[in-house]
């Protein structure tokens, strides 16, 4: 196993910078995702590490070997696309071993592997059968059999899930994921979908417009965000005008909320709170802000509230092991606390 490293990456396509030094090492066996909106340099990332796009300044490694100047045809990386990109005149077994033909790989060795593979993406009944005649979610597993069959280095995916439907998507999502972990191999996933990088990655890194905004676990990410961006592009946040009491306190529409994150800030500043519906809760015995539910949206497992508080709407989420306070249909009379310890302060503009 290789692991994949980039130092202080730059990219620019004229006046418009897609990446600025980015650093980030996707150790060995790793799964990372690139998790960002359109623009934000993401794919950029990784077809540099492909050898698609040539840096400006900055280096890429693969197993401690500078790979910068190298081809893409002899980087020995895997990539899947978004669009398959299968041959349409060869049959499924032939699209696996395009890669080991170009290698010149021996022939008994090439159909062994073509099993194998088929196998591990369980489409071995498949194999004589064209793209055409495959759903989009086998022609995307035989997509995924064809860069596994080289035996890469990396691999890397390109938003490979988002011409999917749902249900497809999140089932081939934990398809990868079983087989990545399986062959141990090295990946980086590019996704701007949040729920398949908290479903999938080992770390995820969250991109701004040719930054790194932040790189950790999906727990990390989702429940210490660094950036007020982070925050907003992770799951969802009520977001509320506040005012710093003190180091530990802020008013909320004169509500005072204990936090941990006030710090550095003074007495008086304006800033917003942050806070995800989750750690929005009904408060007791009058506890907390005054407001009125407006609606609720039953989820299974849970039901997310939405409260009028003066002008303000915020989201709860109930889960069916809670209580929802005696609380049962819009116009009902309703307080609402925040945990503060969880919450994101963003300075007023």
């Amino acid at each position: 196993m290789s692991d994949l490293r980039y130092d202080a990456v730059r990219k620019t396509f004229g006046q418009t910078v897609a990446l600025e030094g980015l650093d980030l090492t996707v150790a060995p066996g790793e799964l990372i995702s690139l998790l960002g909106p359109s623009g934000c340099g993401k794919t950029t990332a990784l077809r540099i590490a492909a050898g698609f796009e040539v840096a400006d300044s900055g280096s890429i490694h693969v197993g401690g070997a500078d790979v910068t100047r190298t081809p893409a045809h002899k980087r020995n990386m895997g990539m899947v696309f978004q669009s398959y990109s299968l041959f349409p005149n060869l049959t499924v077994a032939e699209n696996v071993e395009y890669g080991l033909r170009t290698r010149k790989a021996a022939r008994p060795d090439r159909g062994a592997r073509v099993g194998e593979m088929l196998e591990l993406v369980q489409l071995t009944a498949h194999s004589a059968k064209y793209p055409h005649q495959l759903s989009g979610c086998q022609q995307q597993r035989v997509a995924l059999a064809r860069a596994l069959a080289i035996r890469p280095s990396v691999l890397l995916l390109d938003e490979p899930l988002s011409a999917l439907d749902a249900k497809v998507r999140s089932s081939l999502r934990d398809e990868i994921r079983r087989i990545q972990t399986e062959l141990g191999t090295t990946t980086l996933f590019v996704t701007h979908d949040q729920e398949e990088a908290l479903g999938i990655s080992d770390r995820i890194g969250v991109m701004s417009q040719g930054h790194l905004e932040q790189l950790g676990t999906p727990t990390e990410v989702y429940r210490n965000p660094a950036s007020a961006f982070v925050a907003r592009f992770i799951g969802e946040m009520n977001e509320l005008p506040a005012t710093v009491v003190d180091a530990g306190t802020v008013a909320v529409l004169e509500h005072h909320v204990p936090v941990a994150r006030a710090h550095g800030l003074s007495a008086g500043d304006p800033l917003k709170l942050m806070v995800r519906p989750e750690d929005t809760a009904f408060g007791s015995n009058g506890d907390g802000l005054a407001g009125t539910i407006v609606s609720q949206t039953f989820q299974g497992a849970s039901t997310t509230v939405a409260v009028r508080l003066h002008v303000l709407d915020v989201l709860v989420d109930v889960h069916a092991a809670g209580s929802m306070e005696g609380v049962h249909a819009p116009g009902d009379a309703v307080s609402v606390t925040f945990d503060g310890a969880r919450a994101v302060l963003e300075p007023a503009d």
